[in-house]
């Protein structure tokens, strides 16, 4: 199996919804029918599905992918639960509809079972750190190291940050009204970052677990874009447009980006009464203006309240 599969840049998957396997309109969703304007979504064969359902659920998706149609800009992914299920999944025969995997608990222990059965395709990956070995600032550099082998490397599209997940582990839950940078997760999104961003890995940001606070919900994601994270899995359809209208670009900072781009601006310069340099802001800027294409500009966008509801 050698797939060709759409172009993605992490940018383009914007508020990614996260829906169990066996929900019954999974096919709206991935088609267009329901919620027109969702970027990607993220079909769960893990958490989001009992023991009891694993079975029902690879046979609702199965049947599913039949009627999948082509949408070049909706993005499809499964997060597979395991290693055993992705050979399942894989084995699917309109398998190649989809365009890539989020691998669950993924670490070390699980690396090979995961990428030896990859090998040959064309699907993207988004591997979910979310066990123990997160916190052990050793284990994920070795971690590092590995995905950044060549074969590996370009077939990762992003990490996933599980943050509900590393909680667990801690024995706590977020506070209503908290962000995550709140709690003992802050610490730990900042040691994931420095460990994974100056290689060239993109990190997403862990889902916002309560539907009536978008206050607290748009605080959050101003500090995903302060931490570098990119994208934030939306585990109810309100919550996409809450998300998206926040990665829209101020007009100022997309005046900075712009100017940091040109072959003929001064090395340093003021703006916006802000100092531009244009050997340490680069980065800063491209992500500005890769943001921009997709989301516009924070003038034209306000990021709209959403009220609580029932996933």
């Amino acid at each position: 199996m050698n797939i060709p599969h759409k172009k993605m840049s992490p940018w383009c998957l914007g508020a990614s919804l996260y829906m169990p396997a066996h929900r019954y309109s999974l096919m709206d969703y991935a088609n267009g029918d329901k919620q027109p304007s969702l970027r990607s979504m993220i079909f769960c064969t893990e958490d989001a599905v009992s023991d009891s359902e694993v079975d029902s659920s690879l046979r609702h998706l199965g049947l599913c992918l039949q009627g999948f149609r082509e949408m070049p800009q909706r993005f499809r992914f499964i997060r597979a639960r395991n290693p055993d299920i992705l050979a399942r999944l894989l084995a699917l025969p309109d398998i190649d509809k989809i365009d890539g995997f989020v691998l669950p608990k993924f670490n070390a222990d699980n690396f090979h079972a995961y990428f030896d059965q990859l090998q040959g395709t064309g699907f993207t990956v988004m591997p979910t750190l979310e066990t123990r070995d997160v916190f052990d600032i050793g284990a994920m550099t070795e971690l590092r190291q590995a995905l950044a082998q060549e074969g590996i490397f370009s077939r990762v599209l992003m990490l996933r940050i599980g943050g509900n997940d590393l909680m667990n582990i801690l024995g706590i839950r977020r506070p209503r009204k908290m962000t995550l940078y709140e709690t003992p997760l802050g610490h730990v999104i900042a040691q994931l970052t420095t460990v994974f961003k100056p290689y060239g890995f993109s990190l997403s940001a862990p889902v916002f677990e309560y539907l009536d606070d978008s206050i607290t919900l748009q605080k959050e994601i101003q500090l995903d874009l302060a931490y570098g994270l990119i994208g934030k899995t939306a585990i109810h359809p309100t919550q996409v447009p809450v998300i998206e209208a926040m990665y829209s670009v101020d007009s100022e900072d997309y005046d900075m980006a712009l100017s940091l781009s040109r072959s003929s601006s001064p090395a340093v310069f003021r703006m916006h009464n802000a100092m531009c340099e244009v050997a340490t802001h680069k980065q800063w800027s491209r992500n500005i203006l890769d943001r921009r294409q997709y989301y516009g500009d924070r003038t034209a966008l306000a990021a709209p309240e959403y009220t609580g509801m029932t996933v």
